[in-house]
């Protein structure tokens, strides 16, 4: 199925109320289960709790605010309505019960928003709308036009067919990447405690509140986030800091308050947006007053919005293996984020063309990510050096000048041989793969590779064979495997698919189309974010 072009995001129109101080926000409010029915038997809906919170979104729609809310419950509510005592541990109960809770949610939602007169919609995501940027697009543009609309989104996971929220997944990560949609200015996740705590409060007393966080990092070292969510729920408060750091990486601010205080939301946006996480502590004492909860600042960089698309929005299908000099490469502005085939060292599973792939840096273990005087290719024993002369003394013997990454050997790949028999100053390229029907059902407009004509003549000299890789990550020669790590860096769109970029790594750019045949792009991968 062919998708139409996406059009355009339409411009926000948002209507400011004259009488309010605060500029028109975003505001993207959470709820979890635990907020919408009894956590036990026979999960008795939370009227009085639904009731100000939908008191509250429509003030905030009279002040001009946009408005969406990312509402759990299905599974809850189809519960009640059946009148079983529990979900069950089988995939497909679940799925049958979300689908009988669902409509019978958002006509919950429906009747009390409409005691006020305030139109709703809903819209169902999974994981694989926000995978394809067609689709992505699309979704933004709905809810762009939805919000000038005067309507209140109502989001949830489409668990009936979405197998990741039932199992791993959570409705906190929703409402992060709604947020990324919508550019929000806010994130409020409502939960059933007031704030992110050192410790459980419900065990330890000496618990204490954090109000402020700038560094997600290092809340992740210095507080206790062991809490599970609710018998029905699936999250908890790891998944509330996994949410924050996606969401204030797209420039929205996310506050942690207990669903009970939902009217604490006019005091926390009064100041308008929420200052960003490089001001300096000592300039917003008012962060640390007003009602409990936490905010975790917003990034004053925030990635745009096709770049964190990339970096949270895309599931990596595979890992591409860079040594430091490529990193300290890519990460010039000069580069555009796009990697050479010359810093590749080795490509781990198998992906398509324009597929995203992971960056990782192999590198020795305490070098600064690649910023500072490091390791280069050769030091990484990984590329091949052809700027010098070749040394009389050249082998003879053939040498194995790329080795099959791990990840690819069950496509029988053999690796690619530089003979030198004939003439020691000229070796030839005698490609033995061709491209895989796994690859090629990946890619439908993947091409069987043609025989490669031999590369013209360049020195072997510094030639390092590569002996396959190992538990450790070292590849090769005399290297102690123990100083070598690898660190995730970023995340691109791969150019190639992984055979094709397997074939020329460590080569320059002029010689791709020599080794497979074409050439359509100088680099291996595009678009490239840093995480």
């Amino acid at each position: 199925m062919v998708h139409p072009p996406p059009s355009k995001s339409p411009k926000l129109t948002p209507r400011l109320n004259s009488k309010t101080k605060t500029a028109p926000l975003t505001i993207v409010i959470k709820l979890g289960t635990s907020s919408i029915v009894s956590p036990t038997y026979p999960f008795v809906p939370h009227i009085q709790l639904l009731s100000n919170i939908v008191e509250t979104v429509v003030k905030l729609r009279d002040q001009g605010h946009r408005v969406v809310l990312v509402s759990s419950g299905a599974i809850g509510v189809g519960l009640r309505r059946m009148n079983l005592k529990e979900r069950g541990k089988e995939l497909h109960k679940k799925q049958a019960l979300a689908a009988i809770g669902q409509g019978r949610l958002i006509a919950l939602w429906d009747n009390l928003f409409s005691q006020l007169e305030q139109p709703i919609a809903q819209i169902l995501l999974t994981r694989m709308d926000i995978s394809d940027r067609t689709r992505y697009i699309n979704a933004q543009n709905t809810f762009s036009e939805l919000l000038n609309m005067g309507v209140v989104p109502i989001v949830n996971e489409n668990d009936t067919v979405s197998v990741s929220e039932i199992k791993f997944g959570d409705n906190d990560t929703l409402s992060a990447i709604s947020s990324a949609i919508c550019h929000a200015d806010y994130l409020f996740l409502l939960t059933d405690v007031e704030c992110l705590y050192t410790d459980n409060p419900r065990n330890n007393p000496d618990a204490k509140p954090v109000r402020v966080v700038r560094d997600i990092q290092a809340v992740k070292q210095q507080v206790s986030t062991k809490t599970l969510g609710s018998s029905l729920g699936t999250g908890g408060m790891e998944t509330k800091i996994i949410a924050a750091e996606l969401a204030t990486a797209a420039g929205t601010t996310t506050v942690v308050m207990d669903s009970s205080n939902v009217r604490d939301i006019f005091q926390v946006i009064a100041n308008g947006p929420s200052p960003c996480r490089e001001s300096e502590e000592g300039s917003t004492p008012e962060l640390n007053e007003g009602p409990l909860c936490t905010r975790f600042l917003r990034k004053e960089a925030a990635l745009k919005d096709r770049k964190w698309w990339i970096a949270h929005g895309l599931h990596a299908a595979g890992s591409v293996i860079i040594d430091p000099g490529a990193f300290r490469a890519i990460q010039r502005k000069e580069s555009g984020g796009r990697l050479l085939p010359a810093g590749v060292v080795r490509v781990d599973g198998v992906f398509a063309g324009h597929q995203a792939v992971r960056l990782i840096v192999r590198r020795r273990k305490g070098e600064d990510d690649g910023k500072g005087e490091g390791v280069g290719r050769q030091d990484a024993s990984v590329s091949l050096d052809m700027s010098t002369p070749a040394s009389p003394s050249s082998s003879s013997t053939p040498l194995s000048a790329t080795a099959v990454s791990p990840a690819l050997r069950h496509l029988n790949i053999q690796p690619i041989s530089i003979s030198s028999t004939d003439q020691p100053d000229t070796p030839h390229i005698e490609p033995s793969l061709s491209l895989s029907s796994s690859i090629a059902s990946l890619d439908p407009l993947s091409r069987s590779v043609p025989p490669s004509p031999a590369i013209k003549p360049f020195g072997t000299t510094g030639l390092t064979a590569i002996n396959g890789g190992s538990k450790n990550g070292a590849e090769g020669g005399d290297v102690d495997v123990a100083e070598w790590e690898e660190v995730v860096v970023g995340k691109g769109l791969a150019q190639y698919n992984s055979v094709e970029i397997d074939r020329i790594k460590g080569k320059k750019s002029a010689h791709i189309e020599q080794i497979l045949g074409y050439n359509d792009c100088e680099h291996v991968v595009d678009s490239i974010t840093f995480i």
